[in-house]
C-alpha cells in the first residue's frame, strides 16, 4: 500500500485547521527488532513513536524532538525521539508483571511526560506535563492546551509491528472564522475512523472518506525511517562521564570497555590505548 512509512500534512483551507497523518510500517519493525517486547509494550511504544513524528510537524527549525516518561509503575521508561528529517528511534523498559491494561497512569504510576525540543542552533526547550490523563492522546492534547493554547486532537492505532497516527490542530486564525462549529465537526468525523480502516486505506482515501464535504489540501508525503543517533564518539563521551578512575577499574578486569546501544543494539568496544588517549594518560614504562 502507498503511504507506508510516511508523514503527510493536510489543511482545511477555509477553516484554519491543520492535520497530519503518520504511518510507521517497516520503520517501526526495525525500531523494535530483536527487542521481544510484549504486545502491550510494543503498542504503547508504537503510539509514542508516532507521536514524536507527528510533533516534528510543529518544528520550524532543524533539530530533534523527544517524548520521555520515567515511571514508578510496571513501565519504568517510555521514550521516543524524532528529527526534522523524519527519522525516529524509541525504547521502553518495563517489569515482568505487567497488568492487563493500557491505562497510562496504571502502567507508569507517578510520572511526568517531558517533551523536549533540541534545535541544532538555539536553546534547548523542555515542557513538562503531569501524567493526569489515562491515554497518551489525551496527555498530548493537554500539553498543547497548556503550552500553546491550541486545541489539538490525536488518534493512534497499532497492530503487529506497525503504528499509525492522526493529529488535528486549530491554527491561531480559527477564532476569526465564521464557522465556529468547524472544530467540533471535524473532530467528530475523525473519531469515526477505526483501527482496521486506518491500516487498510491510504491517506488520500481516508481524507476523502472522512472529510469529503470540506475543502482539504493534502500535501506531498515525506518518508519516515528508523535511524539511531548512537556513534563511537557518543559512546566515548559516556565513558568520559564515568570518570578516569572508574574506566580504569573496568580495564583491570576486562580487556576492553563495551558499550551497547539500547535503541539499535549496536555494540562499541574501546581498548586500553583508546581509554588512555581519552583521558590524556601518557605511556607507562
Amino acid at each position: 500500500m502507498q503511504d507506508k512509512d510516511s508523514f503527510q500534512k493536510f489543511l482545511f483551507d477555509a477553516l484554519h485547521i491543520r492535520g497530519e497523518w503518520v504511518r510507521l510500517n517497516d520503520s517501526f519493525s526495525q525500531a523494535v527488532k530483536d527487542k521481544n517486547y510484549p504486545p502491550l509494550i510494543e503498542s504503547l511504544l508504537g503510539e509514542t513513536a508516532v507521536a514524536s513524528v507527528l510533533l516534528t510537524g510543529t518544528l520550524k527549525f532543524e533539530g530533534r524532538l523527544s517524548i520521555h516518561a520515567r515511571g514508578a509503575g510496571p513501565v519504568t521508561l517510555l521514550t521516543a525521539e524524532a528529527s526534522h528529517q523524519k527519522t525516529f528511534r524509541c525504547l521502553s523498559h518495563y517489569q515482568s508483571d505487567l497488568p492487563d491494561s493500557n491505562d497510562l497512569q496504571e502502567l507508569l504510576g507517578q510520572a511526568q511526560l517531558a517533551i523536549t525540543i533540541d534545535p541544532v542552533n538555539g536553546q534547548r526547550y523542555q515542557g513538562i506535563v503531569p501524567l493526569e490523563r489515562h491515554r497518551l492522546t489525551d496527555c498530548l492534547a493537554h500539553y498543547f492546551e497548556l503550552s500553546e493554547q491550541l486545541d489539538s486532537f490525536f488518534m493512534f492505532a497499532t497492530n503487529e509491528h506497525a503504528a499509525y497516527g492522526l493529529m488535528l490542530q486549530k491554527l491561531p486564525g480559527y477564532r476569526e472564522i465564521e464557522d465556529q462549529d468547524a472544530w467540533e465537526r471535524i473532530v467528530k468525523l475523525a473519531e469515526t475512523l477505526g483501527p482496521r480502516e486506518f491500516a487498510d486505506n491510504d491517506n488520500a482515501t481516508l481524507s476523502h472518506r472522512l472529510f469529503h464535504q470540506e475543502d482539504v489540501t493534502l500535501f506531498d508525503p515525506e518518508t519516515v525511517s528508523f535511524a539511531c543517533t548512537c556513534s563511537r564518539e557518543r559512546s566515548l563521551a559516556s565513558i568520559r562521564s564515568l570518570g578516569k578512575d572508574e574506566a580504569l577499574d573496568i580495564l583491570e578486569s576486562e580487556p576492553v570497555i563495551g558499550i551497547d546501544c539500547q535503541f539499535c543494539n549496536a555494540h562499541y568496544e574501546f581498548d586500553r590505548s583508546e581509554i588512555h588517549h581519552l583521558f590524556g594518560i601518557g605511556p607507562t614504562h
